[in-house]
């Protein structure tokens, strides 16, 4: 059966459409990235919207009939403004509403009540002013704080990227062991003592690719690549091509030109340079070879 398909053996168990880490830059992408991205999206969030029930059975209360349970979330709508603020794991709910018996049913967003709070960060030591709801204030009075709040919830209940990207910054201050604090050490330890143990599931790789979007990984992984990149600059490969042509040629003064000082690209020695291919011109050894390949030459008549 597989010889007798054009996919071979990609057919047989059915045709797996390619995803954002299969192809392209998404594929570079390092494993610490790959793993923030299924903690973040992969991973079923805690119910907010809806009473989950634990029973996969249940009796219908009139005709006493068993049926299943259908426990399925509701789906939710990230806009631009939710990853702006901090919402608790809350977000806009679209469906239908009917507001009159006598008539059909109309379309209905549910958006959660905003307001804006300051919040504060031992671990930053600043105060932080960001759009909330109410389940978010519940949930950092229920953390015992705001670092609390950010270290111990994952991602996909987070859900903000800003949420994301203040819990990197919050990884990363702990990484370096809280320079926020430098100023008062007694208060560090104790800081340090109290939220160390978060560190404890990440690598530091991890923590440096935490929190990022997707395009914001994609340029960052762009931006490593330009900086590992060596550009040579092609004077610098012309001139050891004209050095190894002068050595062929049997000319002595060749040598003066691979002096480190002379190679440096600086106006200091660019008087070097000259004196040096003046000297090649000026021997008699090489006067015939240099004037078939200097355009400015005089020309022997």
């Amino acid at each position: 059966m597989a010889h007798a398909t054009p996919q071979g053996l990609k057919l047989l168990n059915g045709w797996r459409r390619p995803g954002r880490f299969d192809k392209g830059l998404g594929a570079q992408l390092p494993d610490a990235y790959k793993k923030f991205w299924r903690e973040w999206k992969l991973t079923k969030p805690a119910a907010v919207h809806y009473i989950p029930k634990e029973s996969e059975w249940e009796r219908d209360e009139v005709t006493n009939a068993i049926k299943p349970v259908q426990d399925i979330p509701l789906p939710l709508i990230d806009t631009p403004e939710s990853h702006q603020g901090i919402w608790g794991g809350e977000a806009v709910i679209k469906g239908f509403q009917k507001r009159n018996q006598t008539k059909r049913r109309v379309p209905h967003f549910w958006v959660p009540q905003l307001r804006r709070s300051v919040v504060h960060s031992q671990v930053l030591n600043e105060y932080i002013s960001v759009v909330v709801t109410e389940r978010t204030l519940d949930q950092i009075h229920e953390c015992h704080g705001f670092d609390h709040y950010l270290l111990k919830n994952l991602a996909c209940d987070l859900r903000s990227a800003l949420a994301l990207k203040l819990k990197r910054q919050l990884l990363l201050a702990l990484n370096a062991g809280c320079p926020a604090l430098a100023d008062e050490p007694q208060h560090q330890k104790e800081v340090l003592k109290e939220y160390s143990r978060y560190l404890e599931p990440y690598t530091p790789e991890e923590i440096d690719w935490y929190g990022h979007t997707y395009l914001e990984a994609i340029r960052k992984l762009q931006q490593q690549q330009r900086d590992a990149e060596i550009v040579k600059p092609h004077k610098v490969e012309f001139r050891s091509k004209l050095i190894e042509q002068l050595r062929e040629a049997g000319i002595r003064e060749a040598g003066k030109l691979e002096r480190p000082d002379v190679l440096a690209a600086t106006s200091e020695h660019k008087d070097a340079d000259i004196e040096a291919l003046t000297k090649l011109e000026s021997s008699p050894s090489s006067n015939n070879w240099l004037s078939k390949i200097n355009p400015f030459g005089k020309k022997e008549t």
